[in-house]
């Protein structure tokens, strides 16, 4: 693995990010206001079970992982799930993605979880490699619902069915 772009700092995520996070969920086609961002971070960032790093370079806020611990019903000790993970265009292939699944990984080992999982959509041929390249395995397929639309009659195929994050 090359060394990590030295310029890269990772810190915990701040509600004071929501704006730039919003931002960044938008150039993965979520789109998603400041103040919706606002209001996802006052309930994530107090729950232990989550953690949010963000990558900055200088001043600008380039990049942010999101983290979920979680007891699971297939295995007796912890288990971690990489939520999302975002680098902007602009600092794509820098070093920004791997720091922040360096930090994520840091962070899950401390919590004593030595098994991840995360989920990219199909078309992210890009993302595929980068995951596969820091030893991550494809391990099968992950189906959505959306149970507002089922339960209105609607077909329950919806965006959630690609979404990242699960």
């Amino acid at each position: 693995m090359p060394d990590l772009d030295a310029n890269v700092r990772i810190r915990a995520a701040k509600l004071s990010d929501a704006p730039e996070l919003a931002a960044l969920m938008c150039e993965l086609d979520y789109e998603t206001a400041s103040d919706e961002m606002r209001v996802r971070l006052k309930s994530i960032l107090p729950n232990a079970c989550y953690s949010t790093f963000v990558a900055k370079i200088g001043k600008e806020l380039c990049g942010m992982i999101g983290t979920l611990t979680h007891m699971s019903h297939e295995h007796n000790d912890l288990s971690g799930k990489i939520v999302a993970l975002v680098v902007s265009k602009k600092q794509r292939r820098s070093g920004v993605g791997r720091a922040l699944i360096a930090a994520a990984e840091k962070d899950f080992t401390r919590r004593n979880v030595i098994r991840l999982t995360l989920t990219t959509r199909f078309e992210r041929h890009e993302a595929h490699r980068f995951y596969e390249v820091l030893g991550y395995s494809r391990t099968g397929f992950r189906f959505a619902k959306n149970l507002a639309l089922a339960s209105k009659g609607q077909p329950a195929k919806s965006s959630v069915a690609d979404a990242d994050e699960e």
